[in-house]
């Protein structure tokens, strides 16, 4: 990641040592574009058809206001971040690790580079580690506690009177006129929770420190994976206790519900384009445990024909139901008028399409955003709002998901 620093782009995957039956890689990372060579996408149809004519990687993400472009939607809330909808760029640089090994995945007119990058990358290993620190950030809320709760009773009405029967609210904690390093931010986000879609880029003056346990879509050859989470509770360091929360967890009917509500909507989602009758649930509000929470995952695979275009398949899924609510639309609308701020990449997805026409991209959660060129600041979070929902322990749900970016930004080291 150090070596990644004189580079305007960088996208960086880091699966935090989480291997499972559907991982690629320890980490993957791709830096910088050749002029000339290199092509980048920030328009969905250009993305479509690239990807449907050539055998190559891209790199990038879909901002969450990618739906106005899919849907009949629209977003008027205050952005301070200003990231483009999406972006995708094809790398001069890939260097992918498996295991022990280090595969250099260069540009034929970067191959030359190969073993001069090998050997600098080696020698800062041998560094000791920066650890610079930042003065203490203090963060602000967009919506405060009574608020908060004045618009989860309304979105309760919404509920109750048929509007819709789960939704997804989200709030943004912010800073303004301050600067970081971002890279250390992220390592030290990283650190706290080690999360299996751990994601660091940089787009010019734009960046994102993701500690996401979420994968959003994956395709491998003619398999659709997703992985939907919904349902969270806090770790304890008493084994007991601890073990305790986990059990709870499993058995929590709100939770449950709120998890098999959204797995009916991506199994909905992916039949879309899945062959008849290959859409199936492998499995149902499973407990994962990471570092700072216990997570309610369910995992949904479906079959698709061989022909069909990569993009399409994000086109007729996105944004994931975990995010939105369920029915989707009608969801969407009313965060929409909720919510203060544009979510923008957050609550979006990051990856990568690799020269095989497969993909994996995550879910844009727990994550930092930063505009240097603004000095602005921002990380959002949100939870699914039910019939059964009491505001006040979604708020606090909201405040634990909120912990480690906060703390990160207000320590300062």
């Amino acid at each position: 990641m150090e070596w990644s620093r004189t580079f305007q782009k960088v996208l960086w995957l880091d699966g935090n040592e989480h291997i499972s039956k559907y991982s690629s890689f320890d980490f993957l990372m791709a830096v910088g574009e050749q002029t000339g060579k290199s092509v980048s996408f920030d328009s969905l149809n250009q993305l479509k058809n690239f990807v449907g004519k050539n055998q190559d990687w891209l790199f990038g993400f879909f901002s969450y206001d990618l739906k106005n472009e899919l849907e009949d939607l629209t977003s008027q809330n205050l952005d301070g971040l200003d990231f483009p909808v999406l972006h995708f760029f094809q790398p001069a640089k890939i260097i992918k690790c498996n295991g022990e090994k280090l595969h250099f995945l260069y540009l034929d007119d970067c191959a030359d580079d190969i073993d001069g990058d090998h050997t600098q990358i080696s020698t800062m290993m041998d560094l000791e580690e920066n650890n610079e620190v930042h003065n203490p950030i203090k963060i602000k809320m967009r919506i405060h506690k009574d608020a908060y709760f004045e618009k989860t009773n309304k979105l309760l009405e919404h509920i109750h009177r048929g509007d819709v029967y789960e939704a997804n609210f989200c709030q943004e904690f912010y800073a303004e006129d301050v600067s970081i390093d971002p890279w250390e931010t992220y390592k030290r986000l990283n650190a706290i929770s080690e999360p299996p879609f751990a994601a660091f880029m940089r787009l010019n003056d734009k960046y994102l420190m993701c500690a996401s346990p979420e994968r959003y879509l994956r395709k491998e050859g003619t398999t659709l994976i997703s992985q939907p989470i919904k349902g969270t509770a806090r770790r304890d360091e008493n084994e007991t206790e601890d073990h305790f929360l986990k059990e709870q967890l499993a058995q929590d009917e709100k939770e449950r519900a709120e998890n098999i509500m959204i797995t009916d909507l991506v199994r909905n989602d992916l039949s879309k384009s899945a062959l008849k009758g290959s859409v199936r649930v492998e499995e149902l509000c499973e407990v994962y445990t990471y570092k700072q929470v216990h997570q309610l995952i369910s995992t949904v695979l479906a079959q698709i024909p061989t022909a069909k275009n990569p993009v399409e398949l994000i086109e007729e899924t996105f944004p994931m139901g975990s995010m939105t609510g369920a029915p989707k639309i009608s969801a969407m609308k009313i965060i929409e008028e909720l919510e203060e701020t544009k979510r923008g990449l957050y609550s979006g997805a990051l990856g990568y399409f690799d020269p095989k026409g497969n993909f994996d991209f995550n879910v844009v959660i727990r994550s930092i955003l930063y505009n240097a060129n603004k000095n602005y600041v921002s990380f959002s979070v949100g939870s699914a709002i039910t019939a059964k929902s009491d505001p006040e322990r979604e708020y606090q749900e909201c405040l634990l998901k909120a912990k480690a970016m906060r703390s990160v930004l207000e320590t300062g080291g």
